[in-house]
This record gives C-alpha cells, sequence and structure tokens, in this order.
C-alpha cells in the first residue's frame, strides 16, 4: 500500500447518512426519555466528587498539597472547561443520536484514525472511572461500618500503594460486579433505578447542605488558600472528574426515545443542576472542619462526626454508597456503547457487538466490569482519578475541535442546537481542557501513552483492515445482517 492510500485510510471519515440506518439495526431499545436522560447525567457528574475527591483536594495527598476552602475555586476552574465541552457535545448529540459518542463526533469530523484513538481512550479512561468511584463507595462503606463500632481488616479495604498495611480493597471489586450486574438487566430497568437512585442523591445532598449550614464556622475559611493558586489549579486537574458525566450519558443517544430534541437539553440540564450543588456542597464542606481534619475518602462523614453527629455521618454514609452507585452505573454505560459502537463499525471484533434479549451488549458489559474490578482492587483512588482526568480531557479537546470543523465542513447539517459564540466556546474549550491536562503528573502521561501505543498497534494490526469503511473489509458480508 502507498503512502497516499494509507493516509486515506487513516484519515476516512464515517458520513453522517450511514448512522441513522446503522441505528436501526442495533439491537438497542429506545426507551430513555428527557429525565431519565437528564438522571443518567447528573447521575454520572454527581457523587464522588462530593464524597471524596473534594475532601481529598481540600484536604490533600502526598504529593499533593492541600488547598483548603479554595477547592471551591478547583470546582469552579474545572466546571468552566467542562461548560464549553458541554456545548459542543450538545451540538455534536442533536446531530448525531448515536451510541459512540466522543469516538463517533470524532470519526465523522476528522477522520478514522483519531476516532479510533478517542474510541479507544475512552475504554480505558470509562473502566477507570467505575474504579475509582468504587474505591470513594468503599471508603463510605468502611466509615458506615465503624459507625456500628464494626472494623473491617485492614488488608481488605486498601491497597498495598496506600501504606496502610493494605493487600486489596474487596468492597471496591465486590461493588463493581454488583453494578455490572444491575447493568446486565436492560436499559428499560436501568433507566428506572437510576431516576430514583439520583433523586434520593439530590435529596440526600439538599439535606447535607441544609443541616451542615447550620455548622459551619467562618474561621476554617481562613485561610481560604493555604496553599497558593498552583495547588488550586492542579487540584481543578483532579476534581475535573467531578464535572464530566454528560459525555458518557450521551452514548446512551441511540436509546433515547428522541435523541435529536432531548440530547441537548439533557446534556445542559445535568451540568447546571451539578455545578449548583458542587458550589454549596463545597462550602458546606470546608466551613463545617478544618481542611486538615477532613478525611480525605470521606469527607462528609468525617465533617459530621466532627462536629458531633456520628449518626447523622453513618446516615450519610450508608446513602452516599447508594448515590453514588449512579455514577458507576453512567460510566459503565459509556464503556460499554463506546465498545459496541466501536465493534459494529468493525474497528474491533463484530464478537463485542452482539446483544440480547434485553437489547443489551452482555459481553462488554462484564468484561468492562470485570476489569473495572481489577483496577478498584489493586489501585489507590488518586492514581486511578487522575488517569480517567486526563484520557476525559484528551476527549473533550477532539470533541470542541470536531465541532468547529464541522461547522465549516458540513454547515448545512441539520442542527437542533447550536452552541452560541462560534468558534470562541469550543475553542476556550479546547485550551482549557490542554491547561488542566498538562497539571497531571508525568507518570499520568506515561501510564496514558503506553496505552495509546498499544490502541495505534491494535488499529493497524486490525481495526484499519476490518473497519467497514474499508472497501475490502471482510466485515461487508456480514454488515447487513441485525447485530441481535
Amino acid at each position: 500500500m502507498n503512502v497516499q492510500t494509507a493516509s486515506q485510510s487513516v484519515l476516512r471519515r464515517k458520513p453522517i447518512d450511514d448512522i441513522e440506518e446503522e441505528s436501526k439495526h442495533s439491537g438497542l431499545f429506545k426507551s430513555l426519555g428527557l429525565w431519565q436522560l437528564t438522571a443518567i447525567g447528573v447521575g454520572g457528574i454527581i457523587g464522588v466528587g462530593i464524597f471524596s475527591l473534594a475532601g481529598l483536594v481540600a484536604h490533600g495527598s502526598e504529593g499533593s498539597p492541600g488547598v483548603g476552602p479554595a477547592v471551591l475555586i478547583s470546582f469552579l476552574i474545572a466546571g468552566l472547561a467542562s461548560g464549553a465541552a458541554a456545548l459542543s457535545y450538545a451540538e455534536f448529540a442533536g446531530m448525531i443520536p448515536r451510541a459512540g459518542s466522543a469516538y463517533t463526533y470524532g470519526y465523522v469530523a476528522l477522520g478514522e484514525i483519531i476516532g479510533w484513538f478517542i474510541g479507544w481512550d475512552l475504554l480505558l479512561e470509562y473502566i477507570a472511572i467505575v474504579a475509582v468511584v468504587a474505591i470513594g463507595i468503599s471508603g463510605y462503606f468502611d466509615a458506615f461500618l465503624s459507625g456500628l463500632g464494626i472494623h473491617m481488616p485492614t488488608w481488605m479495604t486498601s491497597t498495598v500503594d496506600e501504606g496502610k498495611g493494605g493487600i486489596i480493597n474487596l468492597p471496591a471489586i465486590l461493588v463493581c460486579l454488583l453494578v455490572t450486574w444491575i447493568l446486565s438487566r436492560g436499559t428499560k430497568a436501568f433507566g428506572r433505578f437510576e431516576l430514583v437512585a439520583v433523586a434520593i442523591k439530590v435529596i440526600l445532598i439538599l439535606f447535607i447542605i441544609g443541616l451542615g449550614i447550620f455548622y459551619v464556622n467562618t474561621e476554617n475559611y481562613n485561610p481560604f488558600m493555604p496553599s497558593g493558586f498552583g495547588p488550586v489549579v492542579a487540584g481543578a486537574a483532579t476534581v475535573f472528574f467531578a464535572v464530566f458525566g454528560y459525555d458518557a450519558m450521551s452514548t446512551a443517544a441511540e436509546e433515547a426515545k428522541e435523541g435529536k430534541k432531548h440530547m441537548p437539553k439533557a446534556i445542559i440540564l445535568s451540568l447546571i443542576i451539578a455545578m449548583l450543588l458542587y458550589v454549596a456542597a463545597t462550602l458546606v464542606l470546608t466551613g463545617m472542619q478544618n481542611y486538615k481534619d477532613i478525611n480525605p475518602t470521606a469527607g462528609f462523614a468525617s465533617a459530621f462526626t466532627g462536629v458531633g453527629l456520628p449518626v447523622i455521618a453513618t446516615i450519610i454514609s450508608v446513602f452516599a454508597v447508594l448515590s453514588i452507585l449512579t455514577v458507576m452505573l453512567t460510566f459503565l454505560l459509556g464503556v460499554t456503547r463506546v465498545w459496541f459502537s466501536m465493534s459494529r463499525d468493525g474497528l474491533l471484533p463484530g464478537w463485542f457487538a452482539k446483544t440480547d434479549r434485553h437489547g443489551t451488549p452482555q459481553r462488554v458489559t462484564w468484561i468492562a466490569g470485570i476489569a473495572s474490578a481489577f483496577l478498584a482492587g489493586v489501585f489507590p483512588i488518586k492514581e486511578v482519578a487522575d488517569l480517567t482526568n486526563i484520557g476525559i480531557l484528551a476527549a473533550f479537546v477532539v470533541v470542541c475541535v470536531s465541532v468547529i470543523v464541522f461547522r465549516y465542513t458540513k454547515p448545512n447539517a441539520p442542527r437542533t442546537f447550536r452552541l452560541p459564540l462560534m468558534p470562541l466556546v469550543p475553542a476556550f474549550g479546547v485550551l482549557a481542557s490542554a491547561f488542566l491536562m498538562f497539571q497531571l503528573h508525568w507518570e499520568t502521561w506515561l501510564r496514558f501513552g503506553v496505552w495509546l501505543v498499544i490502541g495505534l498497534v491494535i488499529y493497524f494490526a486490525y481495526g484499519r483492515r476490518h473497519s467497514l469503511m474499508n472497501p475490502d473489509s471482510p466485515r461487508h458480508k456480514t454488515a447487513s445482517k441485525p447485530l441481535a
């Protein structure tokens, strides 16, 4: 193959016209309405960010000084970057309501190799997100049992790298497997569970804010920024994990009843609701307890214990476990739908794209669930959180660039939502996301680079040849058959 042909093969773009026809034979069921989609988005955004990462960044960790009450600024910086990306996602979701999310957007706008990299990136990042949330749940579960006077053995509640004498995080492993089982029951059942669980979550957070405000000691806000502005910005790169989730929700677009109409609304609504709750919750958390005393894995539980309300702390721990489950469900849904979409396009084996009678790709659901259980069981929370953030930030860069390119290459494509101030908003999203990426440690970049190199090998060894965009692909013999 000559250089020109190779270049054309890796930069070939997926036509939008092909997507609607493919969706008719996907095997996925259309069962999600606007409020279920919004609940999935809120469920993915709100969770470990409030219940774990806010405390972690405020308190600090090895190599990362605590930012104290200025964790609020960290959330706002991350929220601005995320908001620009959210508007870009909203425009694409209104045009292309397809299961692949950022993978598909990159594929149709920038070409197959870019789509592959983002899809491959998201496979790891979403699995890692499920793992980091499971670690957060494990911390609250341990706090709940401690409140009842039950102390779990250290060897089964922390990893070796945490330096606490632990070997494996068994509760985190078990919760990953539980969430995998829930998602395997089908999208309709999952959507109902998510709607109820998110409602409970929002009520819990409002209760925490409403009660906690009476125990705020303004002296805890001084100093507001104890370590300077640099760690606050670095903290934004870590808590960025807490201000996305709508991107994983957008992978459910193909299962929405009216995807083009409802997806943009759900994306914007979910981010607005989440940011309002984050601002209020971080103010209460750092006002109730000095940042040095906050438990980095169970912040609010330790805050209420610190003001003499251990019973409330126990109640919070119980409901935090339930509410954080919704984050895991959203991102496990995300990884399975991206994997499904890549397999349907021929970039990965079609074996992964098979669905069952529930309209669920069971094979990738259980593979992803077991992989997340492994990560949760053996790695500490900050390493996994940083790994997820660099991947999602990379996806945000691609989506923001894609929406600019597509606005000029396909200006007449039907759009149910058009983001304002083009190209300033997506350009800001690119710069802000790239800036936050460079705040992460070099070890995170190394792990990210190794994963992308592995992906490059797989793409050239398998994906490029089997892609349905390749006229000579072996998959064309079966591409027209339903994936059921």
